[in-house]
């Protein structure tokens, strides 16, 4: 008697179980097809602004530009060709004023290069650069002297 109940029980259990995953899919997809019509309903709207845009662009384009406008012809094949005029202040320019620019900048180059200050920290530099060399110097001197001292003492 005991075996129908237990049936009967878990067949109870299972049915709610399925009726419960069912309900809970039937409303993912009802929710799914809210946000599926939602987002339908703006792109019609994002295109609908997009076309009256895009009209109000050409409108305005078709109303600024004119064919016959110079400013947009793109070559000028068949007009006169025209002596180039270049003003004698460009070429006084380019042939005084470039090399006397090189010519300042060289000398502040110079002049901050043989300043005190400069001097003073090449010359700490040059100081600290001996000073190791002779500390490896020495260094290495030990050691060589180290090693004939136990060669000698194994031979």
């Amino acid at each position: 008697m005991e075996t129908p109940v237990l049936l009967a029980g878990a067949a109870a259990v299972l049915l709610l179980v399925v009726a419960g995953v069912v309900a809970m899919a039937l409303r993912g997809r009802a929710r799914s097809r809210r946000d599926l019509v939602e987002a339908r309903s703006e792109i019609a709207e994002l295109r609908a602004r997009l076309d009256a845009l895009t009209e109000q662009l050409e409108r305005q384009s078709a109303a600024m530009i004119r064919v016959d406008d110079p400013a947009y012809v793109i070559t000028d094949a068949g007009a006169p060709r025209l002596e180039p005029s270049i003003p004698d202040r460009v070429v006084l320019t380019a042939t005084v004023g470039e090399p006397l620019l090189k010519v300042v900048a060289f000398g502040h180059g110079l002049r901050r290069a043989l300043s005190a200050e400069s001097r003073n920290r090449i010359g700490f530099e040059v100081r600290r650069e001996v000073r190791r060399a002779r500390k490896q110097r020495r260094r290495e001197t030990k050691d060589a002297w180290r090693r004939t001292q136990a060669e000698g003492r194994a031979a």
